[in-house]
């Protein structure tokens, strides 16, 4: 997998719950499955078995990176998607702003809110795209979300989509540790 897809598929999965309606503090989970276009699926299945095939070291140095940001290490999930957790203070669900992915340099800027929809644009710098979603709340333990980017690659444009869900986990974050 190259660097570009990398990164647009870990600064994608930690977009989800960007300003949310009302949002209940603790542990959530999110599962996103991307896809748009044959490199992509090709791209999400490659990531997924490396991971899985990862050394314990190399396992243990991913999961240290990535809970300084204050999420867990992506599983795969059914259908092909990614599963991550991630941590949200009740300072954060009070803000109903919630953690963005800052890695991609990343400016989120919701549209329309209703009572249960939220709609955004987004623009990111690194790698370079834009896109807007949809997310839909079922109370303040779950969502659905759904999102189209516009990106180029190798000077080719590629179009993007993925789609997701939120579920409230536990009042209690455990060893996951809120985003920063």
């Amino acid at each position: 997998m190259n660097r570009h897809t990398a990164l647009l598929l870990v600064t994608l999965t930690a977009i989800p719950i960007a300003h949310a309606q009302s949002t209940r503090p603790g542990l959530w989970e999110m599962t996103q499955k991307m896809g748009g276009n044959a490199e992509m699926d090709q791209a999400m299945a490659q990531m997924q078995k490396q991971m899985a095939g990862m050394s314990p070291a190399e396992r243990k140095m991913m999961q240290d990176m990535m809970a300084k940001q204050g999420v867990t290490m992506p599983a795969p999930a059914a259908g092909g998607g990614m599963s991550m957790k991630m941590c949200i203070t009740p300072e954060m669900a009070a803000k109903q702003d919630l953690p963005v992915q800052t890695e991609g340099e990343c400016t989120t800027t919701v549209t329309s809110r209703s009572a249960t929809v939220v709609k955004m644009n987004f623009v990111c710098k690194n790698p370079p795209s834009t896109g807007e979603g949809t997310y839909t709340f079922q109370g303040d333990t779950a969502y659905t979300m759904k999102m189209l980017m516009k990106t180029t690659h190798q000077g080719k444009p590629q179009n993007v989509t993925m789609d997701g869900q939120g579920k409230w986990l536990s009042a209690n974050c455990g060893s996951v540790k809120p985003m920063k």
